[in-house]
């Protein structure tokens, strides 16, 4: 029987200081020949998005490689089965080099579909997803989510009324297959991380022990942002002409605030307070996420070495 590798996983709320940690971690195991960094953030895909993304910067890169970042535009969709496929391939690609893949990010439904499989569900119908589009328009979230309710209760629970996107794929869904979302998640069980390759994961999150000191760090890193050129950075996306900020990639947190101030729909101090709280907001959502999170073996507020050195030991 081949050899099981192990796989870490760093996950954690926004502006914990997971990629920190990732990249003490792979300087801990022997740097980029003994370790490849994965990315698990679904903004990090898209190129030209990187002050607001908190992406980490070209010295950064070019010291800590990560994989899974700069490979979409920002007009191209990406999901979780996007992510669980190239995140699948990245592993199978640093195990041949013989290097420990260590996947870091904060959307947290990638990482959980990555490591319980993902349902194999039908590919997304254009012209379906432009009729609900249009229903949403006319009717509302609300609405729109009570008809999810009444056909799949299970996904309706797990997806908030405006969260338009993954609303309307699973009504997209149901009314394609005539199945529950919900249902088709159920058949993917099987298809767990440790059944499709040979490996093992050990997971660490990092989450502050004081709500307060994450919300001092999103603050001070969002100032920092602005102080970088994050404005600058949405106005040359504005610029091209074929984004709107309903798109999956302008949806990220601070971007719609951003596109809503530059478009005059707002003064700075209302698009400042309102992007702090949709980070806020992110953050907790992720806590959420991280509260009902089985198998998590390592949980830290330490400094990135210390967290670094104690998932080196459990790998």
């Amino acid at each position: 029987m081949a050899d099981v590798a192990s796989v870490a996983v760093v996950i954690g709320p926004t502006a914990a200081g997971k990629t920190a940690v990732a990249m003490a971690l792979q300087d801990q195991l022997g740097g980029p020949a003994k370790a490849q960094l994965i990315s698990a953030d679904s903004a990090l895909v898209y190129r030209g998005m990187d002050i607001g993304t908190a992406k980490p910067n070209t010295q950064e890169l070019a010291a800590y490689p990560h994989r899974l970042i700069d490979i979409r535009d920002p007009s191209e969709p990406y999901s979780a089965a996007d992510f669980v496929s190239d995140a699948d391939a990245a592993i199978s690609a640093a195990l041949e080099q013989q290097q420990t893949p260590i996947i870091v990010g904060g959307t947290m439904l990638y990482v959980q579909r990555f490591i319980d499989g993902i349902a194999e569900l039908p590919s997304a119908d254009s012209a379906m997803r432009l009729e609900l589009q249009q229903q949403l328009a006319r009717l509302g979230g609300a609405a729109m989510h009570a008809e999810l309710s009444a056909s799949d209760p299970v996904a309706a629970a797990k997806i908030h009324p405006n969260n338009h996107q993954r609303l309307l794929r699973a009504l997209e869904v149901v009314r394609a297959t005539g199945q529950p979302m919900s249902a088709q998640w159920q058949t993917a069980k099987g298809a767990i991380a440790t059944s499709r390759l040979p490996i093992k994961l050990v997971t660490a999150a990092v989450v502050p022990t004081q709500r307060q000191v994450l919300h001092q760090r999103i603050h001070e890193r969002f100032e920092a942002m602005l102080q970088a050129g994050f404005l600058s950075e949405v106005e040359k996306l504005m610029q091209r002409g074929d984004l709107h900020p309903d798109l999956p990639a302008l949806r990220a947190v601070g971007y719609r605030q951003a596109w809503q101030f530059l478009r005059g729909d707002c003064s700075h101090a209302d698009f400042v307070a309102a992007a702090l709280a949709a980070t806020r907001q992110l953050a907790k959502r992720q806590l959420t996420w991280l509260r009902g999170w089985s198998n998590i073996d390592l949980q830290s507020a330490a400094a990135p070495e210390q967290i670094a050195a104690h998932l080196k030991r459990l790998l």
